[in-house]
Order: C-alpha cells, then sequence, then structure tokens
C-alpha cells in the first residue's frame, strides 16, 4: 500500500501507462518507482558501500542487517543463483574466524548462513565470557605475584637486625 504522495503518483504513473499501453507488472512498477524516489546516483553510492561492506566490528546480526539493506541495491542478487551469490559476499565480509568455520560448509541458502553464524557468534561469544568469569574468580583469591610493600617491610626488619651486631638474615 502506497501513502499519500506516493499514492498520487502510483495513479498518475498507471495511467500514463496504460495509455501507453505498456504491459503493467512488478518489474515496471519498480523500474518507475526506484527513477522516481531513488535517484541513480544515490543507488550508485550504496552499491558500492555495499560492494565494499565488511563485518568488521559489527554482530553478526547487525552486519546482516546492514548487508540485506545494502543488497537492494544490488540488482545482480535477484533471481533463482542470486541466493547463493549473496552467500558467498557475506561469507567473504564476515570476520576471519567465523569466515573460517562457517565456510566448509557451503551453506547456499542465505538464512542458514545467518542463523549458523548467529549461532557460532553467541556460542563462541558465551564461551569466552565462562572462561573470563573462571579467571576472574581464580585470581580473586591470589595475591599479586610481585607485591611491592611486602618486600620492604621484610627489608626493614632485616636491617632493624642488623644493629643488633648480627649477621644480616636474606628473607
Amino acid at each position: 500500500m502506497l501513502a499519500v504522495e506516493a499514492d498520487d503518483w502510483w495513479l498518475e504513473t498507471r495511467q500514463r501507462l496504460e495509455i501507453a499501453g505498456e504491459e503493467l507488472n512488478w518489474a515496471v512498477f519498480r523500474r518507475d518507482f526506484l527513477r522516481k524516489y531513488s535517484p541513480e546516483d544515490v543507488r550508485g553510492k550504496k552499491e558500492i558501500e555495499f560492494l565494499e561492506l565488511k563485518q568488521r566490528s559489527m554482530t553478526v546480526t547487525a552486519y546482516a542487517m546492514k548487508f540485506g539493506e545494502l543488497a537492494k541495491f544490488y540488482q545482480h542478487y535477484d533471481g533463482p543463483t542470486g541466493e547463493f551469490s549473496k552467500c558467498i559476499k557475506f561469507e567473504n565480509g564476515l570476520h576471519p574466524e567465523i569466515k573460517k568455520v562457517i565456510s566448509y560448509q557451503k551453506i547456499q541458502m542465505f538464512a542458514d548462513l545467518v542463523d549458523n553464524c548467529r549461532i557460532y557468534e553467541d556460542d563462541n561469544t558465551a564461551h569466552y565470557k565462562i572462561i573470563s568469569e573462571k579467571r576472574g574468580k581464580s585470581n580473586q583469591n591470589r595475591g599479586k605475584p610481585y607485591d611491592p610493600l611486602a618486600g620492604k617491610g621484610k627489608q626493614k626488619a632485616a636491617q632493624r637486625q642488623r644493629t643488633s651486631g648480627e649477621m644480616p638474615l636474606l628473607v
């Protein structure tokens, strides 16, 4: 459903297309809609942004959302072979660690690929969180490996003992 101004545009465009004898289908609607509401220069910039897209510091979920948002501007993923091509592009933009684990699976459905990447990321994040928590608990009970104040206290005690004429005690 189109709203207000877009609806007015479509009524006018549809009338113009019918008079011209052009078939009304999704491809024709999309072509004219994009001409009107998404100028070619903007689409070109979005396409370049899509081609350069990498996961970097994003989570898999955020990367997949950005990927989907920009993929709309890259028409090579339309049609039957587009799904596998999207998978290849998505994999190539993943963090190397995730890419290494996922790529050997040769997943050809984009939704499955994103799900597997998210699961791996969640499991990996949970694993490191558990290890970090265990390290934190075990380090709480240990003293510092080198405590400068403890050493100074021993040195002062040894100096006091020397004043009584005895040999210095090494501690």
